[in-house]
């Protein structure tokens, strides 16, 4: 019925049903099924990555509200790896879908979840469906391209990855998710957590396999799957469909249709590829005049020190340049990326692993400034740009003790590159990559906006205006701020966190009646109240002890609001007895206290009665 519209489509059901089981041995042969005369099975038949099938979303048998949403996104024509896949997967069929970076797959795979989740219902703490992830930028990229198609349905579309908020994550699988987009790292969190149950999970998606088999993460995805629904459906899309994978497609795929719009070493045709050969004194050079030309700009080097290194140098010569690896806080990554997409820094320094997948518009050149490792991350590299159509350039910058291992490289990806020698400022250089001197004025990053401070909160002060050791704030008496009626009682007005500030002052209010029976230290504690005339720690403990005694013993016994406490506006501090004015004090029989001792401005003082006041005291007035 749907497949009478579609020629292509109808020639692949007639194949199914001449032979419905499809032999996953011939997987592993699928790179070469070029060289020995052999076609994979369900192969879109000629057609290149992004030429026009004449097949539009419509006939693919999506919902209507899908349609219009893609409409409005201005989303038109399906490329052939979504009109090869979207069909089968809406007949509730196992794919295996195979197709360079950049081809169309999240919307192969997207579409059709959403359509099979069209007219269900979320229950907290169990998704409907799921789709693994190698990286968090990934997980986002995905995240933000289905997201407003699950809303024109009714549906609702969360991430787990890690770097962010596990709460809140937690929070929004409790309020029900339809479909779930994860790292395999952190979805294992959330089900050993109990915040995320798979048993409900109809419909899986793997994208990118290869690299989650490369990262070691294929233990993780098997205990996943493992946990989801035995009879749902799995979608399993991958540049290469070998190795690993394969035993990954070979345990949990039920009869899968395999599509392959590409060889695995297929080349985009508007891309052009070029070896650039450097002397070791001029490479330095050369990529700084090729990060220095117009438009965006993508340098893959090897580490992130060598990431955060590069970035740096390109930013003291006038370059704007963002560093991108997994050293890096999500929110960072996240800037960077975003200052990348909308032009505010047109050159970005990254990882293998940090930029895996990442799509951006517009980026015409992508430069190895370090080669890569082998031939798949060379062709995942190359994939950032001429992505959907668009024309771009890749350049390998290589240097004379690295030719051979670059050449047998880019030979096994299946990529001829041409080959030419430059330096810093040659024409060929300026031709092919558009270099261009920069400008030598060091970039200025702008500083991070300061966040407005919360309702009930107090914004920091500058030096100097905070909180003094007696306990006021400029332009108060001491401890006026923060008094209390006692324990439990109201507070009056002064700094919103002095409830924070309190525990800290425990250990000198604490009850010693049980574990401590040390008399308190002579010349009195630390933030007492003040004693007339003198200096703290010269003489004996006065009248009344400290703060917490008693008014007749001396030793410390109670807690602070404990009963009878005195107040500050009488001269006593906390859990005091009693009331006292220590101005009214007669002073102690001692012969030292009618000495002399000197002033804060240096005139001398005599402390002979209890008229005199103490030094403290000036601060009161």
């Amino acid at each position: 019925m749907l497949d009478s519209a579609l020629p292509t489509n109808a020639l692949l059901e007639l194949d199914a049903e001449l032979d419905t089981t499809v032999d996953t041995d011939a997987i592993d042969s699928a790179d070469t099924a070029e060289g020995d005369g052999r076609k994979p099975r369900h192969r879109a038949s000629g057609k290149g990555r992004f030429e026009p099938t004449g097949v539009t979303f419509a006939d693919l048998g999506l919902p209507a509200p899908l349609l219009r949403a893609l409409t409005e996104a201005g989303i038109n024509q399906p490329f052939p790896i979504q009109t090869a896949t979207i069909p089968d997967a809406l007949a509730g069929r196992d794919v295996l879908g195979r197709a360079q970076t950049g081809s169309g797959k999240t919307l192969a795979f997207g579409l059709a979840l959403l359509a099979r989740l069209d007219g269900g219902e979320a229950k907290p703490l169990r998704p409907r469906a799921l789709v693994l992830v190698p990286t968090r930028e990934l997980a986002l990229q995905v995240s933000d391209a289905l997201t407003p198609l699950a809303r024109s349905l009714g549906l609702w579309c969360r991430t787990a990855v890690g770097g962010m908020s596990f709460p809140r994550q937690a929070e929004a699988l409790r309020r029900g998710v339809d479909l779930l987009i994860a790292t395999p790292g952190r979805l294992s969190d959330h089900v050993r957590q109990g915040t995320c149950v798979l048993d409900s999970v109809q419909f899986s998606a793997i994208d990118e396999a290869d690299q989650m088999a490369d990262m070691g993460f294929l233990p993780q995805v098997r205990e996943i799957l493992d946990l989801t629904n035995r009879d749902g459906q799995v979608l399993l899309f991958s540049a290469t469909l070998d190795g690993d994978v394969d035993q990954l497609v070979r345990r949990y795929l039920s009869n899968p249709v395999t599509h392959s719009v590409d060889s695995s070493t297929a080349s985009v045709s508007t891309m052009e590829h070029h070896m650039l050969l450097v002397s070791k004194q001029d490479k330095a050079d050369v990529i700084t005049e090729m990060a220095a030309r117009d438009g965006r700009t993508i340098m893959f080097v090897r580490t992130k020190h060598h990431v955060d290194r590069l970035a740096d140098k390109l930013r003291s010569v006038g370059v704007r340049a963002g560093a991108l690896h997994g050293g890096k806080t999500q929110g960072a990554r996240n800037r960077v990326l975003s200052q990348f997409r909308d032009g505010d820094m047109p050159v970005l320094v990254a990882t293998d692993v940090a930029a895996r997948g990442i799509h951006v518009d517009g980026v015409s050149l992508v430069v190895h400034v370090d080669p890569p490792a082998d031939p798949k991350d060379y062709l995942h590299r190359a994939g950032r740009t001429a992505r959907a159509g668009e024309a771009g350039t890749v350049v390998t910058v290589v240097t004379h003790d690295q030719r051979r291992t670059v050449v047998r490289l880019t030979d096994r990806a299946g990529v001829k590159p041409e080959h030419t020698k430059v330096r810093p400022g040659d024409a060929d250089l300026i031709r092919i990559t558009g270099a261009r001197v920069p400008s030598g004025e060091p970039v200025i990053e702008k500083p991070m906006p300061v966040r407005a401070p919360r309702a009930g909160h107090t914004a920091r002060r500058a030096g100097g205006e905070f909180r003094r050791r007696t306990g006021g704030f400029e332009g108060r008496g001491p401890r006026e701020s923060r008094a209390t009626t006692g324990r439990g009682g109201e507070r009056r007005e002064g700094h919103p966190r002095d409830d924070r500030r309190e525990p800290s002052r425990d250990h000198r209010t604490r009850d010693f009646a049980g574990g401590d029976n040390r008399a308190p230290r002579e010349g009195g504690y630390r933030d007492s109240a003040p004693r007339e005339g003198g200096y703290r720690g010269d003489r004996a403990p006065r009248e009344g002890g400290y703060r917490g005694n008693s008014s007749s013993t001396g030793a410390r016994e109670g807690y602070r609001g404990g009963a009878g406490a005195g107040t500050r506006d009488s001269g006593g501090f906390r859990d005091r007895g009693d009331a006292r004015d220590s101005r009214d004090r007669a002073p102690r029989e001692n012969t030292d206290r009618n000495r002399e001792y000197p002033s804060r401005d240096g005139a001398a003082r005599t402390s002979t009665s209890g008229a005199s006041r103490n030094w403290r005291d000036d601060r009161r007035g």
